[in-house]
């Protein structure tokens, strides 16, 4: 594995992260704890493998620059932003989320997991967009 490879294993890191969120929503809806328990924790780790790959690119790699088309470019950055800043702020959200339910806290975990699914889903979502973006819809050669 090179380098270069690492953006679209990112992508996919993200990608999984999302099945794995839904399938945690779509299970607990169900009432089924277990599943919802597996699929949180594989969310979990699909997105940390995510965060220490992304960490090591752009260690050995710099910034990405999204500079054509000129158009889309302040499209792009609004994303970027928004992905960025939540991004920041989800990580202690999850950590507490799982603190909670690893303590059996579940009334304190429902508190913060019904906003810490929804903002960890978009970071997870805009993430892969992000890769699209700059990858294959608009490379920046």
């Amino acid at each position: 594995m090179q380098l270069s490879d690492l953006p679209l294993v990112n992508a996919c890191l993200n990608g999984l992260s999302t099945i794995f969120l839904a399938v945690g929503y779509y299970k607990i809806k169900q009432g089924n704890k277990l599943g919802h328990r597996n699929a949180m924790i594989s969310a979990f780790v699909t997105s940390s493998i995510f965060l220490a790959s992304y960490l090591i690119y752009h260690f050995y790699a710099g910034r990405t620059e999204f500079k054509n088309p000129a158009w889309f470019r302040p499209y792009y950055l609004g994303l970027l932003l928004t992905h960025t800043i939540l991004a920041v702020v989800v990580v202690p959200m999850i950590l507490i989320s799982f603190s909670r339910a690893l303590r059996e806290r579940w009334e304190m975990h429902k508190k913060i997991a019904r906003w810490t699914w929804p903002v960890w889903m978009y970071v997870s979502i805009t993430g892969v967009v992000i890769y699209l973006l700059l990858y294959q819809i608009f490379p920046q050669r």
